[in-house]
C-alpha cells in the first residue's frame, strides 16, 4: 500500500530502511552532543574550551569539504558510508573508555572531536548523493525533507535522553549508545543492495573538479544570494552545541535534566520547521522567504540575550529553531534541484563547506564572547551581526539581477 504524499520517499525500500537506521544513529549522535558538552564543562568550567571544542570538531569541513565532494562524485557511496560509520563508532567509544576508566582529559575530547570532524567532512555529501541512489530525482525534495525531519525529531529525543542519563548514570552510557547507532547503520548499509549504492569512478584532475563545482554553485546571482543567507545561519545561529550548555549552566543554573529539556525546545521547533516546508505545494522556497527565516532565526538570538527564567528561553529556542532549520533545509533543497547528477557531491560540498565549515569560527567567536562578557552578550552580538548582514542583502536584492536556470533533468 503506498504511503501519503507527504512519506512517499518511504515507499522505496532500500531508502525506508537505511532512514530508520540513520534515525537510531542520529539519537545517539545527539545524546553524545550533550553528553561531550557537558563532560567539558565538568572538566574545565571554561566556555572558552568549549567554544574551541566545536573548532576543533568542524576545522576539518573548513579545510576539507571541497575534496570530499570531489570523492563522493568519484567512489562507490555506500562503502565511504561504512567507513565515516566505523570511523565515528570508534570513536564513541574510545570516549566512553576514557570516562569509565576515569583518565578523561579536554585534550583527549578534543583530539576525538578532530577525529569526528575529519569523518564528518566526507560523510554529508556521500549520504545526500547515496540518498539520490535511493529514491531518484523525483523523490528527492520528499527524502531531503523526510531526513530534515528525523533529524531535528532526533534533536528532541537524544538531549531528553541524555539529560536523564547523565543524571542519573552519567555520560559514559550516552557515548556507548552512541557507537551502537553507528554500528546499526554500517550493518544496514551492509545489507542494501550494491546496485542501489554503486557510483562510476571518475578521473581527471580533483583541482579541476573542484573549480568545475564551485563554478556551477556560484553562475547565478540567485544562487549566490542562498549562499549568503546559508553563510549567515551557519556563523551566527547554528552554534546551539556551545549555546545552549552555556545558557543553561551559567545563565539559567540549571542541571543537566534543564539542559536536555532546552535542547528539546529547540529540537521541537526545528522539526516544526522541517515538516511545515516539507508540506509546502512548492518545495524549494523563494530567496525572499529564506531570506525572512533567517532574519527570524537571528532575532531569535538577540531576544535569548534577555532570557533569565527557563520558561522564557523555552518559546525563544522553539521559533529559533522552527526559522533556522527552514532556511537550512531551504537551501539544501535549492542546491540539490540545481544540480545535476555527476556534480550532487561537489554542490552538497560546498553546503556542507558553508553549514559546517563556518561552525569553527561560530564556535570559537561564541565561546571568546562568553569567556569575557557572559554569554547573553554572545547571543546579542551574533543576533545583531547576522540580523545587519541580512537586511544589507535584502536592500541589494541581487537574486532580482536573472532568474535562477531550471531544474536539471535526469
Amino acid at each position: 500500500m503506498a504511503l501519503p504524499r507527504g512519506l512517499r520517499a518511504l515507499d522505496h525500500r532500500p531508502f525506508r530502511v537505511f532512514f530508520f537506521a540513520q534515525f537510531v544513529a542520529l539519537v545517539g549522535s545527539w545524546m553524545q552532543t550533550v553528553s561531550q558538552a557537558w563532560l567539558v564543562l565538568q572538566l574545565t568550567n571554561s566556555p572558552f574550551k568549549l567554544g574551541l571544542l566545536g573548532t576543533l570538531q568542524f576545522g576539518p569541513i573548513l579545510l576539507l569539504a571541497p575534496f570530499a565532494g570531489v570523492v563522493a562524485d568519484r567512489w562507490p557511496t555506500r562503502r565511504l558510508l561504512i567507513a565515516t560509520q566505523a570511523v565515528l563508532a570508534c570513536q564513541a567509544w574510545a570516549l566512553a573508555l576514557l570516562v569509565l576508566t576515569g583518565r578523561t582529559q579536554y585534550w583527549q575530547i578534543a583530539l576525538l572531536g578532530m577525529v569526528t570532524g575529519l569523518a564528518n567532512t566526507l560523510d554529508p555529501p556521500v549520504r545526500q548523493s547515496f540518498v539520490m541512489s535511493l529514491v531518484g530525482r523525483h523523490d528527492l525534495v520528499n527524502a531531503v525533507a523526510l531526513n530534515s525531519a528525523s533529524f531535528n525529531t532526533a534533536r528532541i529525543v537524544g538531549p531528553a535522553v541524555a539529560g536523564i542519563l547523565i543524571a542519573r548514570l552519567g555520560v559514559a552510557p550516552s557515548f556507548v549508545l552512541n557507537g551502537l547507532g553507528f554500528a546499526v547503520v554500517m550493518l544496514t548499509l551492509l545489507r542494501l543492495p550494491q546496485a542501489a549504492a554503486a557510483r562510476p569512478a571518475r578521473g581527471g584532475s580533483i583541482r579541476r573538479d573542484i573549480a568545475e563545482g564551485i563554478r556551477h554553485m556560484t553562475r547565478t546571482p540567485r544562487m549566490r544570494a542562498i549562499l549568503v543567507i546559508l553563510f549567515v545561519v551557519s556563523l551566527f545561529v547554528f552554534n546551539f552545541t556551545t549555546y545552549v550548555p552555556l545558557l543553561a549552566r551559567t545563565v539559567l543554573h540549571l542541571g543537566p535534566e534543564g539542559f536536555g529539556f532546552l535542547m528539546t525546545a529547540l529540537g521541537v521547533g526545528a522539526v516544526s520547521g522541517a515538516l511545515a516546508i516539507g508540506a509546502r505545494a512548492n518545495p524549494e522556497p523563494g530567496v525572499g522567504l529564506l531570506l525572512t527565516t533567517a532574519t527570524v532565526a537571528c532575532t531569535g538570538l538577540m531576544a535569548l540575550s534577555t532570557v533569565r527564567h527557563p520558561w522564557a528561553a523555552v518559546p525563544m529556542l522553539f521559533v529559533t529553531g522552527f526559522a533556522g532549520i527552514i532556511t537550512v533545509t531551504g537551501t539544501n533543497t535549492s542546491i540539490q534541484l540545481s544540480s545535476p547528477d555527476d556534480m550532487r557531491g561537489r554542490a552538497m560540498s560546498l553546503y556542507t563547506w558553508i553549514y559546517g565549515g563556518v561552525f569553527p569560527l561560530g564556535s570559537f567567536m561564541v565561546g571568546a564572547i562568553s569567556e569575557r562578557h557572559g554569554v547573553s552578550m554572545a547571543f546579542l552580538v551574533n543576533g545583531s551581526l547576522g540580523v545587519a548582514l541580512l537586511l544589507l542583502l535584502a536592500a541589494t536584492r541581487p537574486w532580482r539581477a536573472t532568474a535562477g536556470p531550471p531544474s536539471p533533468q535526469s
